[in-house]
């Protein structure tokens, strides 16, 4: 098991007292991955749970957890998206921002969520027999888009290695599993 900490693109863009880290793990067909948000989620717009957790797009416009999954240095990968309110979505690219599709190996994605006033908890796993074969090595990236109650989003990664905020970028996608 790995554990991250993700930063704001620009540090004005920081909400004050937010922390937002977690971990990421590999078991045989398994990622596994948890966000946890710590600070007053009051000044965050946070998507409400409507309904059971369905397949939604679009849901970097709100606040939403993302990772990026590629099988080492090939160019195609996989965008997952998880929102607070328990809607998920996965997509496959052909290169960088290249071809955009629905992965349709995916119907459900298992996703836990846990809020109290504090800190927000976000768990997913991610059948990687479906998409990759059991060896291949992996890159993984792994973001947020933060929506503050008042004000703009707020971008948030491992790294920042580019001149903007910009989640697929590669040479972000820097956790080997």
């Amino acid at each position: 098991m790995r554990t991250f900490s993700l930063h704001p693109y620009l540090p004005l863009d920081a909400l004050p007292g937010l922390a937002i880290g977690g971990s990421v793990s590999r078991q045989a067909e398994t990622l596994a991955i948890r966000f946890v948000l710590q600070g007053d989620r009051r000044q965050l717009a946070m998507p409400r749970a409507v309904g059971p957790p369905v397949r939604r797009h679009r849901l970097w416009e709100k606040t939403c957890f993302e990772f990026f999954v590629a099988p080492g240095d090939a160019e195609h990968y996989w965008e997952v998206n998880l929102s607070p309110a328990g809607h998920w979505n996965v997509y496959r690219f052909s290169g960088y921002r290249q071809g955009m599709q629905e992965e349709l190996a995916y119907t459900a994605l298992p996703v836990a969520v846990r809020k109290n006033a504090t800190s927000l908890q976000l768990d997913a796993a991610l059948d990687l027999a479906r998409i990759v074969s059991p060896a291949q090595p992996l890159r993984i990236g792994i973001s947020a888009v933060i929506q503050a109650r008042v004000g703009a989003h707020s971008f948030w990664a491992l790294t920042h290695p580019g001149p903007q905020a910009d989640f697929h970028r590669r040479d972000g996608f820097i956790v080997e599993l």
